[in-house]
């Protein structure tokens, strides 16, 4: 039985350990030979840490690990460079505070590259630690999860505001470390302004919605087909239909409205268990988001129009439903009308609009006594699994009506 790379993230101890994995390397040159410093967003789950972790033993030179992709003889492997790996999630940043976790870090980091820091202050020990560690080569910066220290906080804006701002001192050292800088790479769910955290960084390329890499992360029809054709081949054998009902269920995801891609956690989850049922939507949806649905009357998520400026926003003082729900992955792009240059959004799969509209109607369930709360949840999930419009604001206005 083959091994699923079931929420690894670590690229050496999936190819060292013999996990499956499905070569993006051709997409990973692309980007490591086109540019130099690149923003990316994507939902979580979808592989962020893994394409980090990959970039990261491409630069270490670790030929071994790719023997058999595609990379292997592309590459030029004598040219070792420095990788400054900054993992915000594994900080300690609610304990000690950003400024202070971040500064110890960079303690860690230089430590991992036989180096020792003397600045005392967190920019200054950045800068140090770039240029301590440019004598071997210039540097790699990968910078994974850059926005959790925001988003853990966004019921709390005061914390909110700090962060942000030792974010935007801390960012701004790369400004000036050009020289010695052969790439970075941030990488996060939210797609905060530029002006808000790297305002100094104006040459920082957002390939979020770039055709190009549209599936740099997820699996394409193709890969799913190739990669997993011996478990399809085993399924069809009493589900003839398994390949219609995968994509129903976890195919969908587009990042240019041409491209579409399956959630990677919820098809490997898939083929570990055998079942079709809800693998990703699982694993962490947030209740404030479904309190900010509830709040901003959200329930109409199809066939959304919306312009690139508008998806792209996060505004911390006012959250806007949709950009929010585009970028964690309850929707995705349907279409974009390059005359009007609009987007046209909806939910990208069956999994993840059954698992939000249960997640509503849960959040109603206890607003009335008795029986009352399932007949008008029932009422409720009823028209928003129909996009019945009139029989959702009666059931909606029969809620709100009870609210004192």
């Amino acid at each position: 039985m083959r091994k699923y790379p079931i929420g690894l993230q670590d690229f050496g101890k999936i190819r060292k350990e013999g996990y499956l994995y499905i070569d993006k390397t051709l997409l990973v040159h692309k980007l490591l030979d086109s540019g130099k410093y690149y923003f990316l967003s994507r939902p979580r789950r979808f592989g962020k840490s893994l394409l980090l972790s990959t970039i990261k033993e491409i630069f270490s030179a670790n030929k071994e690990l790719f023997e058999g992709l595609w990379i292997y003889d592309q590459w030029n492997w004598e040219q070792k460079h420095p990788v400054i790996h900054l993992r915000l999630s594994k900080l300690d940043y609610q304990k000690l505070g950003l400024y202070e976790a971040l500064s110890m870090e960079m303690g860690v980091l230089a430590k991992g590259l036989g180096l020792e820091l003397e600045a005392s202050h967190l920019k200054g020990r950045f800068e140090e630690l770039i240029r301590k560690a440019s004598v071997n080569g210039r540097v790699v910066i990968l910078i994974d999860e850059y926005d959790k220290p925001i988003t853990d906080y966004l019921e709390n804006i005061e914390k909110v505001e700090e962060n942000r701002s030792v974010f935007k001192s801390f960012y701004s050292v790369l400004k000036d470390a050009d020289e010695y800088i052969r790439l970075l790479l941030i990488t996060g769910v939210s797609r905060f302004s530029k002006v808000s955290i790297f305002s100094d960084l104006n040459n920082l390329y957002d390939i979020t919605l770039n055709p190009h890499y549209a599936t740099l992360m997820g699996i394409t029809q193709q890969e799913l087909e190739s990669d997993f054709k011996e478990e399809i081949n085993v399924l069809q054998q009493t589900q003839p239909d398994i390949l219609q009902k995968l994509k129903e269920w976890y195919n969908g995801y587009s990042w240019d409205g041409t491209s579409k891609v399956y959630n990677p956690f919820s098809v490997l989850s898939y083929m570990g268990s055998g079942r079709i049922q809800n693998f990703w939507f699982q694993t962490g949806t947030p209740t404030w988001l479904v309190n900010l649905m509830k709040h901003n009357r959200e329930f109409e998520l199809e066939n959304l129009r919306i312009g690139e400026n508008a998806l792209s926003s996060f505004n911390v003082e006012h959250i806007a439903s949709v950009p929010v729900l585009f970028q964690t992955g309850y929707l995705t792009i349907k279409h974009y009308d390059e005359d009007t240059r609009l987007y046209e959004l909806g939910y990208p799969n069956k999994e993840v609009e059954e698992s939000l509209t249960d997640a509503l109607l849960s959040a109603y369930r206890n607003i009335f006594p008795g029986n009352d709360s399932m007949a008008v949840t029932y009422d409720l999930g009823k028209a928003l699994k129909n996009n019945n419009m009139p029989q959702m604001i009666k059931a909606l206005d029969v809620i709100i009506s009870t609210i004192p």
